[in-house]
């Protein structure tokens, strides 16, 4: 994020791809942020470009921002937290990040329900992408974990919503990207744990089939939980989709090392170390990132049992580098995540093969099993696999090679992830989507004038009428990584 000579702010998702520039407002109250809303929906209607609420800025793409018009920063917005004694009802303010939480909730024996892959994410940014970790076939997204949320709308009307309180609404803002509402503050469980550390076994896989039938099956005395698998998508032939799977869960006070058991609740991530703010155009390309996927993929043990880890560093590994973005250079990088449902692994197989034979750099890519989905219907999770990896923007041919993933993914009957995405076609994420339509109905009665938007919905026409479905076709223009705008 940087300043404009305006007084604005040029902001960009965390892929640092299509800035734009918008007003930056920062209520400290729900009453200030009732009074910017009002405010913006009195707005003439050739001066009204729409507001969003903002988090951390860890969405890949372009959810947080709304260019020409008004993004509010959320972090300090109502602050709060507190927990109920015995039952483990955590309330916590919407903008407060996750890593605090853990921090705070970690030493009373708890934990959050859901991590996603990064603790830089606030409590309204996890409800509004609807976060999923490593443990979604045990636990769901996040957002089966709520018990109510208080939701302000455009009118200023402060709303407390549950999922037996207006449960279209509730629903509807749960995944919904903040387009319903500014979410102020939360209610949702926490888990009991009775260490700071995981029980981590680990397999090194020669392919993908290895990967997706191990991930499959029972590992076998105490259930694991939690389980991801790191892939290397450079690898052609019979080592197509070679990995690392780990499985956890969490670590009991006397499966610690001796000299931890003291203090079997004691968290303390690593300082982050930092990127230089200008890093080599091209660092991370095929031969660099090759050679980096064969070394960890040798480096890792065949198969290891019981190992104990930290706790952020098997849910966070990024984390403990401040800015890691910056390795893609100066144009950034754009994730793609997609899943797609159970019988559907072909799907998988060949987005491998074309990312291989395209020699598409990902250091970055992780498999991950999902479980049922949240009634929500922008919710992004189905039952089935999901797959994210991290590719530089500037990458000859990239939007062309996203594109005939796009068309794979949806002839499987999968979608894209709304909180990851920086490129997509409308026309496509509608047809992902079939609840599309009815989220809409619903929004437009919390929002009738339209005063929240987003880059990301304006670009896959999210808030507008329904685009007729035209299959992205491999032979239109290249776009840009980014898209068409």
């Amino acid at each position: 994020m940087t300043g404009t000579a305006d007084g604005g702010a040029l902001l960009t998702g965390w892929g640092r791809t299509a800035p734009t520039a918008a007003t930056l407002r920062r209520p400290r109250t729900v009453d200030e942020a009732a009074e910017l809303l009002r405010a913006a929906s009195s707005a003439p209607g050739a001066r009204r470009r729409g507001t969003i609420a903002r988090g951390l800025g860890r969405s890949y793409g372009d959810a947080a921002q709304c260019a020409g018009g008004i993004v509010l920063d959320c972090a300090d917005l109502a602050p709060g937290f507190r927990i109920e004694p015995g039952s483990g009802r955590v309330t916590a303010a919407a903008g407060t990040p996750l890593g605090e939480l853990m921090a705070r909730l970690l030493p009373l024996g708890l934990f959050l329900p859901v991590v996603p892959g990064t603790r830089h994410v606030t409590v309204g940014g996890a409800i509004g992408a609807d976060v999923h970790g490593k443990n979604h076939p045990a636990a769901g997204s996040f957002g089966a974990h709520l018990h109510r949320l208080r939701l302000l709308t455009p009118d200023g009307a402060h709303r407390e919503l549950a999922p037996d309180r207006d449960p279209e609404l509730f629903w509807a803002t749960v995944g919904g990207m903040g387009l319903t509402g500014v979410i102020t503050e939360a209610e949702f469980s926490a888990v009991p744990v009775e260490t700071a550390a995981m029980r981590v076994d680990t397999d090194r896989v020669p392919d993908l089939d290895a990967a997706l039938a191990a991930m499959s099956a029972d590992s076998g005395g105490r259930p694991s939980p939690y389980a991801v698998c790191w892939l290397d998508l450079l690898a052609g032939g019979s080592a197509l989709g070679r990995g690392v799977l780990t499985r956890a869960r969490h670590a009991l006070p006397g499966e610690l090392p001796r000299a931890r058991r003291r203090d079997p609740l004691a968290y303390a991530p690593r300082p982050a170390a930092a990127v230089p703010a200008h890093v080599p155009p091209r660092l991370l390309n095929s031969w660099s990132v090759r050679a980096y996927n064969a070394a960890y993929h040798a480096k890792a043990p065949r198969r290891e049992r019981g190992r104990v880890r930290p706790l952020a560093s098997f849910f966070h590994p990024l984390d403990v580098v401040r800015g890691w973005n910056r390795l893609y250079g100066p144009r950034g990088l754009v994730q793609y995540q997609f899943a797609v449902p159970f019988g559907a692994e072909d799907a998988l197989r060949r987005v491998a093969a074309d990312l291989a034979r395209a020699g598409a750099p990902s250091f970055l890519a992780v498999l991950k099993r999902l479980g049922q989905p949240a009634p929500a219907p922008l919710s992004f999770p189905v039952c089935g696999w999901t797959l994210a990896l991290d590719l530089p923007a500037e990458l000859p041919g990239l939007a062309g090679l996203l594109r005939r993933l796009d068309e794979r993914v949806l002839a499987a009957g999968g979608r894209l992830y709304l909180a990851k995405d920086s490129r997509a076609a409308a026309e496509t994420v509608h047809a992902m989507y079939p609840r599309l339509a009815e989220w809409r109905t619903v929004r437009d009665r919390a929002d009738p004038d339209g005063v929240l938007t987003s880059d990301l919905a304006r670009r896959l026409e999210l808030c507008g009428q329904p685009v007729p479905h035209r299959p992205p076709a491999s032979g239109q223009p290249d776009r840009g990584a980014d898209g068409a705008r």
